[in-house]
């Protein structure tokens, strides 16, 4: 029988081994930290003991005879049962070979150290005060937001210049220059350049030797306002899988998406990144601190890795505009407090010098003061954008009267969604850091899942727009480091069940969630549809780097492609494209009709009729379906919500025969 020491010596290596491998390349998360170390205090000393601890005591006076004890072993192998086999993945000491007992110790060593090295290596050897860095944000026909950081005054002033990229002359027009920079901004500063010609390819120059590229959006209502290219993506961390080799601050997801768009071709590369918030994980694997100082360190750090610069110059991650939302993991987890609780204050601080100062502008009508307001709104080409802040006005989910969004900004939105847009315009897309589907059963009060009430506000505004304005309207969000294609039909269509099944495209609103940009993916499956309002269209768990790529042109469409004679007619066509990992692996298509005539509106089945819009249709699917890991996924994924119901089952029960029992007690 196995001694009380050895199976603390089992046990302990088992819980660093495990520990360590599902932290360094699974879910990087801050329980393992502990875990790993405090297994190692009891490995090492458990191991101690059973390797030096019982070895005899007794003074031998034969000099000879104590160094032939000193190698024998300390017990007898056949009783206890060592192998090379378990000393080296159980942990346990080998009574024959002291270098097997010392290499699985090393193992258990090396094994901490690493999770060590991932946890400190950027934290205490980046802390970047000095960085110095320049980046685009939002960009219409004629401006462009312009954000840069330079904490060495014998730079300054620093003069703002840009040119065409296509003049020949090299002329350069001087938009101002910045005297001063200090620690109330963390030393950054946004300028906007102006008077630019649409639809233009510039470059901008700093007189600290910061430069860049952008090409200004197109005129509105000109033939190029028809097209339009952006990705759009979710939540990433820095050397994640880890890998011991890379650079501690390196994003493999960024280079990954800078060589996907290197591909395109020139007229496809997008105008700009919609990032869907958790540009930091100020509390994964680990929180130092919550202090403003900690917050805008992780910044720092994020805009510090070579990543941006990879590649060649003309395709560079950083020349590419972002524009960013607020998530909970820029502030903390599932944060629901409110803005003036800490550590909001500490960590908004930051994310407005670093992000929202080149973000769009707000909304015309914000039905609140506008230095308060971090909502925004804006247009491009064939498509108008509405970019929701779905944590800093929420309150606590599940409530009667719970608001993810806040009045303010509802009424805000509810304004957005019933105007009319200006010709040429033919998509609202709204984003939001969280899904609004209530497909994801774990966590699902994090999302609009638990805001149903004001769900449905929201939704009742998007159906009766997409029926009176003759626009279509797309949800984009991120968050959950998986992707989920959602579509929720109009009551109003009475659809038949066929057409509300799990896995088809069809009719009715459509989200489009995608996340992690680069970070950990979960092989749980917790998103399922389990009614008719939420009709699943795609679920793809797997991959450490996922991220859309929304393309809208005009383009003949097949209106109803299920007819036996289909009219092609010119539309507004948005096709989306997934990449995960690197490759394409599914595209879905949507579209506006733009000239629908009698006729053709005759062809259309009466879905379509009361719709005015057209079902979607998946164009290309290389996500696998089945597969016995993916079952073993759906079943785990299932497991918090058995119990849960077997937990309101079991209460069911107890409160029923609590009442018989008092009502027998009664009738005696």
């Amino acid at each position: 029988m196995a001694s009380l020491q050895r199976i603390v010596a089992a046990t302990s290596s088992a819980a660093i081994r495990l520990a360590a491998f599902v932290f360094l390349r699974w879910i990087p998360g801050h329980h393992f930290v502990p875990l790993v170390f405090t297994s190692l205090v009891v490995y090492l000393s458990s191991i101690t003991s059973l390797t030096w601890g019982s070895q005899p005591r007794t003074r031998q006076t034969n000099k000879s005879q104590t160094d032939k004890n000193s190698r024998k072993p300390v017990a007898d192998p056949a009783q206890t049962g060592d192998s090379v086999f378990k000393t080296l993945l159980g942990g346990l000491p080998h009574a024959k070979s002291r270098w097997l007992t010392y290499t699985t110790v090393v193992i258990n060593i090396v094994l901490t150290l690493l999770c060590f090295d991932f946890l400190t290596r950027g934290y205490l050897f980046y802390p970047n005060d000095d960085i110095s860095f320049s980046r685009i944000g939002h960009v219409s026909s004629t401006t462009a937001n312009l954000v840069f950081r330079e904490p060495d005054t014998a730079h300054l002033p620093v003069t703002v210049s840009y040119q065409e990229t296509e003049e020949n002359s090299g002329s350069w027009y001087e938009q101002g220059m910045v005297y001063s920079l200090d620690n109330s901004t963390d030393f950054t500063v946004a300028v906007t350049l102006d008077n630019l010609k649409p639809s233009t390819s510039y470059r901008y120059s700093l007189s600290n030797n910061r430069s860049g590229t952008f090409i200004t959006s197109p005129r509105p209502k000109s033939p190029e306002a028809s097209r339009l290219s952006f990705v759009t993506s979710s939540c990433l961390k820095p050397n994640f899988p880890y890998n011991i080799l890379s650079h501690p601050l390196r994003v493999p997801g960024i280079e990954q998406m800078t060589d996907v768009l290197a591909k395109l071709p020139k007229l496809l590369r997008p105008a700009f990144m919609l990032f869907l918030g958790d540009f930091i994980y100020i509390d994964v694997p680990y929180r130092f601190g919550s202090s403003m100082s900690h917050y805008r360190s992780e910044y720092r750090r994020i805009y510090s890795s070579p990543s941006w610069s990879y590649g060649s110059a003309e395709n560079r991650a950083i020349d590419l505009p972002w524009l960013h939302t607020l998530d909970d993991h820029e502030i903390e987890n599932d944060w629901s407090q409110g803005n003036k609780t800490s550590p909001y204050p500490e960590a908004a601080d930051p994310f407005i010098h670093y992000h929202v100062a080149a973000n769009p502008p707000i909304p015309s009508t914000p039905f609140a003061e506008p230095h308060n307001v971090t909502y925004f709104s804006f247009t491009n080409g064939p498509a108008s954008f509405f970019m929701l802040d779905t944590r800093t006005y929420r309150t606590e989910p599940a409530q009667e009267h719970s608001t993810i969004l806040g009045h303010a900004q509802l009424q805000s939105l509810l304004t957005y969604i019933s105007t009319p847009e200006q010709p040429g315009i033919h998509w609202k897309i709204v984003s939001s850091s969280v899904p609004f589907t209530k497909n994801w059963h774990v966590g699902t009060t994090d999302t609009w899942g638990g805001f149903m009430n004001e769900r449905r506000t929201v939704f009742e505004a998007m159906w009766r727009a997409e029926r009176d304005l003759g626009v279509r309207i797309i949800l984009l969000s991120g968050d959950r480091h998986e992707f989920g294609a959602t579509r929720f039909p109009d009551p109003a269509l009475n659809l038949p069940s066929n057409e509300l099944q799990p896995n088809s495209p069809g009719l009715g609103l459509h989200e489009f969630s995608v996340g992690p940009l680069s970070m950990f993916y979960l092989p749980i499956r917790t998103y399922r549809q389990t009614d008719n309002e939420d009709v699943t269209v795609k679920y793809a768990p797997q991959g450490n780097s996922k991220f859309g790529i929304i393309d809208i042109v005009d383009d003949l469409e097949d209106v109803d492609p299920s007819a036996e004679a289909p009219v092609p007619v010119r539309s507004s066509v948005l096709t989306y494209s997934l990449y995960v990992d690197g490759a394409a692996v599914w595209k879905y298509r949507l579209s506006v009709p733009l000239d629908q005539d009698p006729v053709v509106h005759a062809s259309l089945s009466d879905s379509a009729k009361a719709s005015r819009l057209p079902s979607g249709r998946v164009l290309e699917d290389n996500i696998p379906e089945l597969g016995l890991g993916i079952a073993i996924g759906a079943a785990v994924g299932r497991v918090p919500e058995l119990a849960k119901w077997a937990l309101g089952k079991s209460q069911d029960v107890y409160f029923d025969l609590l009442e018989r029992l008092q009502k027998a007690e009664r009738l005696s």
